[in-house]
């Protein structure tokens, strides 16, 4: 992986989320009025939450999961409703503290433990399950693999990821998007392509234990991610 790229990214990204975007995310990730297009970007990441629910066991006691790129932590929360222990991270340190602020006391702290920081630190330990839910959509495919396969080493069942599909729609979108100031935008979304990613994959020696189960595409107004499951051979 280029290190320089990658922690360049993941800088603008802690930047956008604590900062310049805090407020409008904390609102996105509540149930409080939002314009039309936000709440079909919150409709979207609900029903994609849903589908990485429905990809995880029912009965997770004595599973371990990463959240990796939590937010505010409403898959945490789901994922310890259900018995895990949750190591909730993410970059941006003002996000983990409303995750924490919201967090029911019955599972914070105990089932859930919100951390700041690289979802690639070997710090967090090892799991069983991993959901980087649209934590991977302004990442490049070759720089995904790297993320992914940095995830492989510490997982022993399943890695649940999204990523931004290459399709015509969102490539006009993303288009339009680069028209704007840059202040006044989050950093750019990469359009990746399905196929290529998959193959990719299924090519590369680093996951050669492991293979693609489950996909699914969400597209909600603004909102398009296409989520990826990864199952241990």
């Amino acid at each position: 992986m280029s290190l320089d790229t990658y922690a360049e990214r993941r800088g603008r990204l802690e930047t956008y989320f604590d900062k310049t975007a805090l407020t409008a995310w904390a609102h996105l990730t509540s149930d409080v009025k939002v314009s039309g297009i936000r709440q079909t970007v919150r409709e979207g990441r609900d029903r994609m939450r849903a589908v990485f629910m429905t990809w995880l066991p029912a009965d997770m006691d004595g599973a371990t999961l990463l959240d990796a790129g939590c937010g505010t932590g409403a898959l945490s929360v789901a994922a310890a409703r259900r018995g895990a222990d949750v190591v909730a991270v993410d970059v941006a340190g003002n996000l983990v503290q409303i995750a924490r602020e919201r967090a029911p006391s019955d599972l914070y702290p105990g089932r859930i433990d919100f951390r700041v920081g690289d979802m690639l630190s070997a710090e967090h330990g090892t799991f069983t399950d991993v959901v980087a839910m649209d934590s991977l959509i302004h990442y490049p495919m070759r720089e995904i693999l790297d993320v992914v396969a940095g995830l492989a080493r510490r997982t022993t069942r399943s890695i649940n990821f999204t990523f931004a599909p290459a399709t015509p729609l969102l490539s006009a979108m993303h288009a339009v998007g680069l028209l704007f100031p840059r202040g006044n935008r989050a950093p750019a979304i990469m359009p990746v392509s399905q196929p290529r990613l998959i193959k990719a994959i299924a090519d590369d020696p680093r996951l050669s234990s492991w293979r693609v189960g489950r996909t699914a595409r969400i597209i909600s107004g603004f909102y398009m991610s296409q989520a990826v499951e990864l199952v241990r051979r």
